[in-house]
């Protein structure tokens, strides 16, 4: 069945509030379009959304083949669109700080594995890290204390950094309700418990209240959530990561401003303290965790289903620390002040997946951030703008495409070319309840 025409005044329905349900509400607001109602269960910003975080990262790497294949380009396509929605835009620019980003390993495997993947060595830009004395250099004294052993890296200062994603994603919901968008979030109002579907399209949602929110139009971008509502045919993986803080006083958080943010592809990152509770992040790096249950969506099959919790395994406790421990380890025993982890959908490739659904012509998809979708926050509502009119540029609308083929006989396992930990997908049920961390305040 063909979808109703797309006007200005087409009733148009987003679910999920998140980084791209805000900054695709956005951009229709500004596109011109008048009936624009986003859903919720939590209010903006939702405890549970991976771009509700003091910071994340954002690069943009410029191709270094001159012939890339389909997906670095569609990759560089977007991330040059972010970068420059991060410096321009005024409802983002004031949360990009362009403080560079180095890039490391500390084997020779994966020191060759950035080279290939990572870096342009040719690039003037890209300053080589040889030694630790080299590495301590890249911020001020007394910071970077470690012995880096067996370390090497890169530092790049242009278009590299952080982005404050909270205030970011506050920042469009903001903007978006001054256009005239309709937020509605929170339990039951903005709880989508269910599409509803007429005459083999899908003309709307069911909320916990039992209000049925119809629309010309659905765009589903309700992240790891989205594969609860719909079936993507086992496109989407919810994949967990984990993340820590550390408290730092305020004349430390001073101390710790304007810094490069250091990631190791296989021990984790750390990014400078937030202005507001001045507590510094550290992630450790791993393919990731899951939560495998048997889904009664899904026939009772072994699928990974997302849930909330202020605690991490205490092995990513340890793992964190010991990236401290190389790098900054007058920290390394420090306390922790808040944990979480924080979930998003892998697709197969880990390229976006946006596009309208071949079946269901009235659903567009928006999700996959495959854990790159929040600093893509500025541009990427304008790309699912574009796919809705059925103008999304044909090097992104070939690789955003739905392809469930790309799925079939999938590895719930499969790493997804990322390192560290165990070199190995880990599962949530294997974590015993005395395995967690136990940080005042955090949820259970």
């Amino acid at each position: 069945m063909a979808p109703s025409p797309l006007t200005h005044n087409s009733s148009l329905l987003i679910i999920g509030a998140g980084t791209w349900g805000c900054s695709t509400s956005l951009h229709l607001a500004r596109r011109g379009y008048q009936h624009v109602t986003v859903l919720d269960p939590y209010p903006v910003p939702s405890p549970i959304a991976a771009g509700n975080d003091v910071n994340k990262i954002m690069e943009h790497k410029e191709l270094k083949s001159k012939t890339p294949d389909a997906r670095s380009l569609a990759s560089a396509i977007c991330s040059r669109a972010a970068l420059k929605g991060w410096k321009t835009d005024p409802v983002f620019q004031p949360y990009f700080h362009e403080t560079g980003f180095i890039v490391s390993g500390h084997t020779p495997a994966l020191i060759q594995n950035i080279k290939e993947d990572e870096i342009d060595t040719t690039d003037a830009d890209f300053i080589q890290l040889e030694t630790a004395e080299e590495f301590r250099k890249t911020m001020p004294p007394g910071i970077l204390t470690g012995d880096f052993p067996s370390w090497k890296g890169w530092l790049s200062t242009d278009g590299a950094g952080w982005i404050h994603a909270r205030k970011a994603m506050v920042s469009a919901y903001t903007e978006a309700q001054l256009l005239g968008v309709k937020f509605i979030t929170g339990s039951p109002r903005g709880k989508v418990m269910t599409l509803v579907y007429e005459n083999d399209d899908v003309i709307g949602a069911q909320t916990e209240d039992g209000i049925i929110h119809r629309a010309d139009h659905v765009i589903l971008a309700a992240g790891a959530a989205s594969d609860r509502l719909f079936d993507f045919e086992k496109q989407l993986r919810p994949t967990a990561w984990t993340l820590c803080h550390i408290q730092m006083t305020p004349a430390e958080a001073q101390q710790y401003r304007n810094l490069p943010v250091l990631f190791n592809i296989e021990k984790g990152f750390f990014m400078e303290p937030d202005e507001d509770q001045h507590e510094l992040k550290i992630c450790d790096e791993h393919p990731g965790y899951c939560n495998f249950v048997s889904d009664p969506l899904h026939d009772g099959e072994m699928r990974s289903i997302p849930f909330a919790k202020q605690q991490i395994p205490i092995e990513a406790e340890a793992r964190a620390r010991d990236f401290l421990r190389d790098t900054m380890p007058h920290l390394a025993e420090r306390p922790l002040a808040f944990a979480r982890i924080c979930w998003d959908a892998d697709t197969p490739d880990r390229a976006f997946l946006i596009d309208r659904h071949p079946k269901y012509r009235s659903v567009l998809v928006a999700v996959g951030g495959s854990g790159n979708g929040a600093m893509q926050m500025p541009s990427i509502g304008g790309f699912i703008c574009d796919a809705l009119e059925g103008s999304l540029q044909s090097e992104l609308k070939h690789v955003f495409r739905w392809r469930p083929e790309t799925a079939v006989e999938r590895d719930w396992h499969a790493t997804q070319n990322r390192f560290g930990g165990p070199y190995k997908v880990m599962d949530f049920q294997t974590i015993h309840d005395d395995e967690w961390t136990r940080i005042e305040g955090g949820s259970a």
